[in-house]
């Protein structure tokens, strides 16, 4: 499989861009840019352990005509949502949830996106590398961003499970909804991607709304995020948020 520098760049760059802008949406603390890359790597090695996955669970689910109803939805949530969704929660939290730059609510966010970003663009290169340059632009305005988005969905329970945890709350149901909701986004927008033609328009519709959704809660979140701090100093911090 080989790739020249022009096709790895269009793999790379939306991935690339989506970091960037959630990290400078990060106002009141950066977080530790090894921190980051650790995130970004663990998000990579997640797609490896899907993809074993998922071929394990291939081999026990009931076999369905591809194009079928049957098909798309058991392939996009039994499969696709359920297990890259849960391998890329590990990839967050394993290297995060002790680490003392994990105190704000906004934090969650960034690492969400982080590890779905890395699990992204390495699934981006190869089909980029399979299927080329058009792929690749439609890639970059669609899955790309669903994982990242997703990502920021699943970062933001994830930080209200972490601050519950903190309260000496159960951080149980956050946890839940952190896989739940990006695992709805996700199989929802497999579901019509496998539909072919039947899917194309209900597809871009979901693409649209999960663009405005999550580009809305990205912002109002990070705005807050100066009195969305896990400890009590951090309810000290005096920052514009009109930022």
């Amino acid at each position: 499989m080989q790739m020249n520098n022009q096709l790895m760049a269009l793999a790379i760059i939306p991935g690339l861009l989506l970091i960037i802008y959630v990290y400078g949406k990060d106002k009141v603390e950066k977080e530790p840019i090894g921190l980051i890359i650790k995130i970004i790597i663990c998000g990579i090695l997640s797609c490896f352990a899907a993809g074993f996955l998922e071929e394990a669970e291939s081999q026990v689910l009931p076999s369905y005509p591809e194009g079928s109803v049957e098909y798309a939805v058991q392939t996009s949530f039994l499969m696709a949502a359920l297990v890259e969704e849960t391998v890329k929660y590990i990839a967050m939290r394993i290297p995060t949830w002790r680490h003392p730059a994990f105190n704000y609510r906004f934090d969650g966010i960034v690492y969400g996106m982080s590890s779905a970003i890395g699990f992204a663009v390495y699934e981006n290169i190869m089909y980029v590398a399979m299927y080329g340059f058009e792929t690749g632009i439609v890639r970059a305005f669609t899955a790309v961003p669903l994982h990242a988005f997703c990502g920021a969905f699943m970062g933001a329970f994830y930080s209200y499970s972490k601050k519950a945890s903190i309260m000496g709350k159960s951080p149980l149901p956050y946890t839940i909804l952190a896989l739940l909701v990006p695992m709805l986004i996700h199989g929802t927008y497999d579901t019509f991607a496998f539909l072919g033609e039947r899917g194309t328009f209900p597809l871009l519709v979901l693409v649209v709304l999960l663009y405005i959704a999550a580009i809305t809660m990205i912002r109002k979140m990070s705005k807050a995020d100066y009195r969305a701090g896990f400890y009590p100093r951090a309810r000290n911090i005096n920052i514009d948020v009109n930022i």
